[in-house]
């Protein structure tokens, strides 16, 4: 756990966010107010970005969407008897909570049970005091820790053959749950014999360095796979499979969620060798995994989508229900407050752009009455047309527009947010994740177009720039995400930082965690649910 001063901390021992003391001799701010709108900003958008984890644990979710009267399991009005023959498999960074949910409502009915978690996850919750995320001491389920940094190793492969083991011993009459979060994929990893996990693992950060989305990366897992892809419903059958799904993917798309192990495959090795080519990765790909695409794929046919008929898949939660529930928090603490997309996707780069583009957006409606800064249409022009080239059909900027209007009027401050999974292309050594890196790249653009920010408007107007991963994990480190903001870059030098080099190096976790005494990078730890991304954009009106 990274324990720089100034840090937050999220303690999940009350799901409050406690701040640590701060000492404001070793922070160069000019005044008493400063200091005082600065932490009130981020301690609204720590609030926000709670209620959004909050909306999406385990528990509250599974008990929204699930209901048991003696033997009759009820599942979003789908309902499924339950007669002592209930076995339970999981993998994912929030199956954990699922499964102990799970156990609490099968009570005798549940046999037997195997889930792959995250590494340390147990414990971290154990001494947080969160009994109601942890199995019973008496527990019927088999949990199996590993992936450590999001990565398949040794102890997931043991996990994921323990769970095929499971499932192939069911029968017809027998009942399987399977629950599904996102990281599923580095915790149910059976890659196809001659290909081992080491090359497996090596195809995988190949596709993400290049800046792979993450469909693309469940494409070509799927098909290097056993028990992705549909192979784990396959291993079922026929036993009834009912698939439990907290989704970490743009669109909700089943198929790409842990990489579809209970959904018909309906792509073949072709997709898979036009998503190697594209990233030019083809020929240096290990011969084991050429062994494995040159054979030749089976046909989806009428039988194949027959075995399928045992399965049904429910969606539990998804990061629509966070940011909704973000939305209500953020309006409850004063602002105006507008969800712009939950589908925000593409390089890290371009993403940057659009939101530095929103903000300056914003300013420019707010000052509309200003003759020194009337570029609304110009700015609308340009944000749509990076909406179409980052092809994000849900985002919703005319909603925004009328939002501003009215905060222009009422001067109420604004909250505009937005969700999704962006992605980087490495070109340094350096230890970062998407969210610190997005927050730097925002940082950069804004101090680029500053000098665009009339001064008077600065004064009036507070902001600051928000994402996070809601698993608590921002790539291999210990933060989930990081703020941003207009003075983030030149205080940053006056510390002797540059902040162009941390990036060029993809180093972001160093210099959250170097710069500003570390208050502008957010520490939650494993939070034990996942459902992508959250970003928001505080606009606080401040009285001159």
């Amino acid at each position: 756990m990274v324990t720089a001063f100034g840090r937050y901390l999220w303690l999940h021992s009350n799901n409050r966010l406690i701040y640590k003391t701060w000492n404001l001799k070793r922070l160069h701010l000019h005044s008493a107010s400063v200091i005082n709108k600065e932490m009130a900003l981020r301690q609204h958008g720590l609030q926000i970005f709670q209620a959004a984890i909050n909306a999406v644990l385990p528990q509250n979710m599974m008990k929204k969407n699930i209901s048991i009267e003696g033997d009759r399991l009820m599942i979003q009005n789908q309902c499924f008897p339950v007669h002592k023959n209930v076995s339970l498999v999981g993998f994912g960074k929030a199956v954990l909570g699922m499964a102990a949910v799970m156990e609490e409502i099968l009570g005798d009915h549940l046999l037997q049970g195997a889930i792959s978690i995250p590494l340390g996850i147990q414990r971290i919750l154990c001494e947080a005091g969160k009994e109601d995320m942890l199995l019973k001491p008496n527990t019927k389920i088999q949990a199996m820790e590993g992936a450590r940094h999001n990565l398949p190793d040794e102890n997931a492969l043991k996990a994921a053959n323990t769970i095929r083991h499971l499932v192939e011993g069911l029968a017809a009459d027998d009942l399987l749950f399977v629950l599904i979060s996102g990281g599923g994929s580095a915790l149910l990893p059976a890659p196809i014999p001659p290909i081992t996990l080491e090359e497996k693992q090596y195809v995988t950060k190949q596709l993400a360095a290049k800046g792979a989305t993450i469909q693309e990366l469940n494409t070509v897992r799927k098909m290097l796979s056993v028990l992705k892809g549909g192979g784990l419903a396959r291993a079922a059958y026929p036993a009834q499979v009912v698939s439990l799904i907290m989704s970490d993917i743009i669109g909700d798309n089943l198929e790409f969620i842990a990489s579809g192990p209970t959904v018909l495959n309906l792509q073949s090795k072709d997709d898979c060798h036009k998503i190697l080519s594209k990233y030019n990765l083809l020929l240096s790909m290990p011969e084991s995994v050429k062994e494995v695409l040159s054979q030749s794929s089976m046909k989806v046919d009428k039988e194949e989508i027959q075995t399928f008929a045992h399965v049904c898949n429910f969606i539990v939660g998804s990061n629509a229900v966070a940011l909704e529930e973000a939305k209500h928090k953020s309006e409850s603490l004063g602002y105006n407050t507008y969800v712009l997309s939950t589908a925000v996707s593409g390089d890290v780069r371009t993403v940057a752009k659009l939101y530095s583009l929103l903000i300056r957006y914003a300013y420019s409606v707010l000052a509309a009455a200003s003759s020194k800064y009337v570029h609304v249409s110009k700015l609308k022009d340009e944000i749509l047309q990076m909406v179409v080239n980052l092809e994000l059909p849900d985002f919703q900027l005319d909603g925004c527009l009328k939002l501003l209007e009215e905060a222009q009027s009422s001067k109420k401050s604004i909250c505009l947010l937005a969700g999704g999974e962006t992605t980087v292309q490495l070109q340094g050594k350096g230890k970062g994740g998407r969210n610190q890196e997005l927050a730097l790249h925002v940082a950069l653009e804004l101090h680029s177009a500053k000098s665009k920010f009339p001064q008077d408007l600065l004064t009036k107007h507070e902001v600051i720039f928000l994402t996070a991963g809601t698993d608590g994990q921002d790539g291999p480190t210990e933060a989930a995400g990081a703020f941003a903001y207009c003075e983030l870059v030149d205080k940053a030098f006056a510390e002797g930082l540059n902040t162009e080099d941390f990036v060029n190096n993809n180093d972001s976790f160093t210099f959250f965690n170097k710069f500003n005494n570390g208050m502008d990078q957010i520490v939650t730890g494993l939070t034990n649910t996942n459902v992508m991304d959250v970003q928001a954009i505080i606009i606080q009106y401040n009285e001159i």
